[in-house]
């Protein structure tokens, strides 16, 4: 197959590539979905050029980017441990190289591992995540969702429902199975912003100092808060095994061999950090989309059985995770248009999930929607593990929230993170009748 020039490479329009990219697009919660709905219809696989970033091929259509997902020898998540998993402008990547002796692998978790790797590492244990495994869980989650209802209830008809309830309720769920404290679940609260609002300004550290490499300067501070952390917490857990997440890591083996301490805190990083961040923020956005829309706030209440519909359609609406980065490796095709060795891909997952291609009416909120084939946890061997956890937690939180909640409405102006990567509301100031 012939390499396609750069010169050949259709240009994204300047205004169109930085609402797309850059993190301060995503702080209003509305810049970026105009540009992706301009991309998928008029350039879905074109070249971005932004100031201070690497040439990036922008894959908005959903058909594009499963293809993608696929194959991961060919578009590879971290190719040569040179090009980053997660987008970051090049000041910071090189300031993580510098960190890393070349390498721009941050931390040993299966976003940056490569297909064998991350096959060995994922299988290692998987067989927690699975439905029937976590089923035994539900009782205890019903538990913690009705002590989190009960707690909105408390509230006078008015709260910021992120703050006082989104963020608090799917963040004791995950460090309850890790066998974290709950004295320090508000530590691991703190990390997690960190981790995930590198480019928000009210997440800096006060130690972090403005500069071109401070995003990769907060990545590092929060990596190295959550291994001092897990390093502890795995050696109780070897000490004193209980019947949790936690202990079943620690003691997680790899070909017969134990898992070696970097690895093994890339599994509870991954976990305690995605595990309730992406979770709270589709419990936000589904809320106020239903804030947004009384008449599907009644129709999930008074029919239960849609409440698994009103989960998957706040996944779709929201998709916190907004995207991955992927390298070809080789000279190929995506959706018919031709793609260079090397050309790096960001997969903008949040447009995929408005794929006119796809969705009927991608800009109405539905809980009736069927089918939805939403990719809000990606697709593929990378596919998010814990997906099954985070849509039982969501199910039962709503089948306990909906019967007591006549209505709601957002009471003030919502504020979104201001991050391209993982993130969503952290802000919705609500006001709500108890039903």
């Amino acid at each position: 197959m012939a390499t396609t020039t750069i010169e050949q490479i259709p240009q994204i329009p300047d205004d169109i590539a930085q609402a797309a990219v850059l993190p301060e697009s995503y702080r209003t919660g509305r810049d970026f979905w105009e540009a992706y709905a301009w991309l998928r219809q008029n350039m879905p696989l074109g070249e971005a050029r932004v100031p201070g970033y690497d040439p990036l091929r922008l894959v908005t259509r959903h058909a594009d980017i499963m293809q993608i997902e696929r194959d991961p020898a060919l578009f590879h998540s971290c190719y040569e441990d040179r090009d980053n998993a997660i987008l970051q402008d090049q000041a910071n990547d090189a300031f993580q190289r510098s960190l890393m002796g070349g390498s721009i692998r941050p931390m040993d978790t299966a976003t940056f591992m490569g297909p064998e790797e991350h096959a060995r590492i994922r299988g290692g244990a998987a067989g927690w995540f699975l439905p029937k495994a976590i089923r035994v869980y539900e009782g205890r989650i019903r538990e913690q969702a009705k002590e989190a209802v009960d707690r909105l209830m408390s509230f006078d008809g008015e709260c910021d429902f992120v703050k006082d309830f989104a963020l608090l309720f799917p963040l004791h769920v995950i460090m309850t199975m890790l066998g974290v404290p709950a004295e320090d679940e508000p530590h691991m609260l703190k990390l997690t912003q960190e981790f995930f609002g590198t480019h928000d300004p009210e997440e800096q550290r006060e130690e972090v100092q403005l500069s071109p490499e401070a995003a990769a300067k907060m990545w590092r501070a929060a990596t190295d808060g959550f291994n001092a952390y897990f390093t502890k917490l795995a050696d109780e857990k070897r000490v004193h095994p209980e019947d949790n997440l936690g202990t079943y890591i620690a003691q997680a083996t790899i070909d017969g061999e134990p898992l070696d301490q970097s690895r093994q805190n890339g599994w509870y990083i991954a976990v305690a950090s995605a595990g309730h961040d992406t979770t709270s923020s589709t419990i936000a956005g589904g809320i106020k989309a239903l804030a947004e829309n009384p008449d599907q706030l009644s129709m999930a209440r008074e029919n239960p059985e849609l409440i698994p519909g009103l989960v998957d359609e706040s996944l779709r609406w929201t998709s916190p995770v907004r995207h991955f980065m992927r390298t070809a490796t080789a000279d190929t095709e995506v959706g018919g248009v031709p793609v260079n060795q090397g050309d790096r891909m960001m997969l903008l997952y949040a447009s995929a999930t408005r794929d006119e291609a796809i969705f009927e009416n991608p800009e109405s909120f539905d809980i009736t929607r069927k089918p939805n084939k939403h990719i809000a946890f990606g697709f593929g061997p990378h596919v998010c593990i814990g997906q099954h956890i985070s849509k039982m937690e969501m199910r039962i939180l709503m089948a306990e929230l909906l019967p007591r909640l006549k209505s709601i409405q957002v009471a003030g102006e919502p504020k979104y993170v201001q991050t391209n990567f993982v993130g969503g509301l952290k802000s919705l100031p609500v006001r709500f009748e108890k039903a």
